[in-house]
């Protein structure tokens, strides 16, 4: 069973504090996405396998460590996904890039597939699933089903604000992936919105409301 694991770190509560308020402009908003994302990965990593490796350092032979086995793997869920990918980075620069597009239905509310552009290895790889909302949970749930027809075993999705209606989709539809939130916020309204949320991630990331 995939753990659902609610962050706690005093940092990202205070950076998604401030990515709430609607007075908090593009480029500080952009800026405080890729912080958290990058905090997020320090905390969603916690549990990769490491292996001793020998090395020789200035002054002896000696055992390290390195992450075990499987390389990682980003794949941002278009367009707000993007604003996560530059902060993971910088702490996995190793990582590959993949992309998926998807767009909600305004009338259904359910996902529609327009783009997906993976790593030839992401088989072999652990991936992030990343976006900013996780509301219904339509898209990211279509998203991981799409990884998995490609081969894909080893999946997470963070996602910084979440509301319940989107978790308890994940847990119904692929209850053997973890998924890590920054928040999780109380509801959704009749517009699909997280409530109190932030309204639209892909919006203020890129300045186009």
């Amino acid at each position: 069973m995939g753990k659902i694991v609610v962050m706690d770190h005093p940092l990202i509560q205070h950076k998604i504090g401030i990515i709430r308020r609607k007075e908090t402009g593009p480029k500080d908003f952009r800026a405080l996405v890729s912080e958290i994302a990058m905090l997020m990965c320090y905390e969603a990593t916690r549990d990769l396998k490491l292996s001793d490796v020998e090395i020789t350092t200035p002054v002896c032979r000696t055992t390290a460590k390195e992450i075990k086995g499987r390389k990682l793997a980003v794949v941002p869920i278009l367009r707000a996904g993007l604003g996560m990918v530059e902060g993971i980075l910088s702490i996995i620069p190793a990582a590959k890039v993949g992309h998926i597009g998807l767009y909600r239905d305004p009338e259904t509310l359910e996902p529609v597939e327009y783009f997906c552009k993976l790593p030839n290895d992401c088989a072999n790889r652990e991936v992030f699933v990343v976006d900013p909302m996780l509301a219904t949970g339509g898209s990211a749930s279509a998203a991981i089903q799409m990884l998995k027809a490609k081969g894909v075993k080893q999946i997470c999705l963070m996602c910084i604000i979440a509301a319940p209606e989107g978790v308890k989709k994940m847990q119904e539809a692929h209850p053997d992936v973890d998924v890590y939130i920054g928040a999780l916020d109380d509801h959704l309204n009749e517009h699909g919105y997280i409530v109190p949320g932030l309204g639209d991630a892909g919006d203020r990331i890129f300045g186009t409301i």
